[in-house]
């Protein structure tokens, strides 16, 4: 441990020098504004800035680029709490009790403590960064294919089951997702599947395109009559940001958990953070006394997820780091930029690059420091979104949504892509289908479906497999555990025995 605390002085030495000091800052900041806007996230960032990392250090240039990608977690909570908007596929969850927050006038109370569990999320990703590295890589180790189905699998049937409404809807919508994500062409066999002669969907539907269609535009379409501002909380000062006595007790056992889930699931290779949200938020709908109430603006709902996702993002570098295994697409870029530098990712990085990993590990805590400094002042600014009228605000949200879509590949297609999915997400919102697990079956069915098949050729298509190996057995306990819970409660529900049955709040009446 005093090796540790060592070590992070030297990162510190390295951080707040003027020159590595001015690039993470310009990271965070660069982040923090590319996760506002719709359509656009860390990655499409990362991608268009590494170019500027060529000529640097590789200290800073890493720096930079981390900043990006913690800095638009940051970011991304604002669009999806005002707007309904998830910038990065993560935030797809925070609209399900940040938005509604809004519509009550409880924004910037949302915003508040969103910063509050990233802040709290983040610093204790980090701890687990210094103190339990060697730890969690022994741990990533003993996660192999069968164990990774196994766990995506996890996250499929807890995410399908997140809705108010009936779970067989919530499953109907994952395995649509599921479908979606096999658009395309196969990767092991160069098979096109479900392409319809269609060339643009040869590489599959864009991610950006599903989010931004089933959130962003299906939104816009049930309330385009709508002429008047969501509820404004007028002028908003500091104080107004500053989440009550209570609200902040409310949320810091969700907090906690979130927190405890992300850094779980930071030290499995392989597993984004949309994943991660999606659980924090099952778990804290499974342990409210009121999980009914989850949708229409529970501070749990909030918290929870964004603190998972923050402490994924800090301690999913261990892996990448220690181990070269990206968790996610983003984490691929960094993995990248190491290599255009000349770093090899690995167990050797530590001891053959230092300044790197500590210098690093002492930018995250720098840079938090500067999202909170960054976000106290802008706060109020995102918060007179608003008060801007619907008649304004909608078509600009549409604008920037096009033109997001579009600079993904500078295709004209992705808008219609978004189009579609935006009729197609207001229709079941009206039939009251939950939306969010489509987003979860398309992100996760890659992977199932990879980790499944390598399952297979490992064990020569024993499907005994994934119950011999015992955490994969243990995780599929729980997966019946679940469903059996499931079954349970409805039986239940249906012959009368769960009590009254609990009034339909107003906004999830269809006219």
């Amino acid at each position: 441990m005093w090796q540790s605390l060592q070590d992070l002085g030297f990162g510190f030495g390295l951080a707040l020098e003027p020159y590595n000091l001015f690039w993470c800052f310009v990271g965070v900041l660069v982040g923090n504004l590319i996760g506002v806007l719709p359509g656009t996230g860390a990655l499409t960032a990362i991608s268009m800035l590494m170019p500027l990392t060529y000529p640097m250090q590789p200290v800073p240039a890493i720096m930079m680029l981390a900043g990006i990608f913690y800095g638009s977690q940051y970011g991304g909570a604002i669009g999806a709490i005002l707007l309904n908007l998830p910038s990065h596929p993560p935030h797809a969850v925070t609209c399900l009790d940040g938005y509604p927050m809004t519509q009550k006038g409880k924004g910037g109370t949302a915003l508040g403590l969103t910063m509050m569990s990233s802040f709290f999320a983040a610093s204790f990703g980090i701890l687990v960064m210094i103190f339990a590295s060697p730890l969690l890589v022994a741990v990533a180790f003993k996660f192999g294919p069968t164990e990774l189905f196994s766990i995506m699998l996890l996250g499929l049937i807890a995410g399908s089951t997140m809705s108010r409404g009936s779970p067989i809807k919530g499953f109907a919508m994952t395995v649509i997702g599921l479908l979606i994500s096999t658009i395309g062409t196969d990767v092991q066999t160069g098979t096109q599947r479900f392409t319809f002669g269609m060339p643009q969907l040869t590489d599959g539907i864009e991610l950006v395109s599903i989010a931004m269609g089933v959130f962003g535009i299906a939104d816009f379409l049930r309330h385009v009559n709508r002429m008047k501002h969501i509820n404004s909380p007028g002028s908003v000062s500091l104080r107004d940001m500053r989440p009550s006595r209570a609200e902040a007790r409310e949320a810091f056992f969700p907090m906690l958990r979130g927190t405890l889930v992300g850094t779980l699931f930071g030290a499995m290779p392989g597993t984004g953070p949309t994943i991660t949200t999606f659980i924090a938020y099952a778990l804290e709908q499974k342990v409210s006394r009121t999980p009914q109430k989850f949708g229409t603006g529970m501070i749990a709902g909030v918290a929870a997820p964004e603190a998972a996702s923050h402490s994924k993002t800090q301690v999913d570098f261990i892996p990448t780091m220690s181990l070269g295994i990206p968790g996610d697409a983003v984490m691929a870029l960094l993995l990248g930029a190491l290599l255009i530098h000349g770093i090899q990712p690995g167990p050797r990085l530590l001891t053959e690059h230092p300044d790197v990993f500590w210098g690093l590990i002492a930018s995250f805590w720098v840079g938090n420091v500067m999202l909170m400094v960054l976000n106290v002042p802008l706060i109020g600014v995102w918060v007179k979104l608003l008060q801007v009228p619907y008649r304004f605000l909608f078509p600009a949200a549409i604008f920037f949504i096009a033109i997001g879509a579009y600079s993904v590949n500078n295709d004209i297609f992705a808008v219609y892509e978004v189009l579609a999915f935006g009729i197609f997400g207001a229709v079941f919102m009206a039939l009251d289908f939950p939306i969010a697990p489509i987003l979860l079956g398309y992100v996760l069915g890659p992977m199932v479906e990879e980790n499944f098949r390598r399952s297979m050729l490992l064990s020569r298509g024993q499907l005994s497999t994934f119950v011999t190996h015992p955490i994969s057995g243990t995780i599929l306990g729980i997966i019946v555990l679940l469903l059996a819970a499931q079954a349970f409660f409805a039986i239940r529900k249906r012959m009368g025995k769960g009590g009254d049955p609990l009034p339909i709040p107003p906004s999830d009446v269809v006219a």
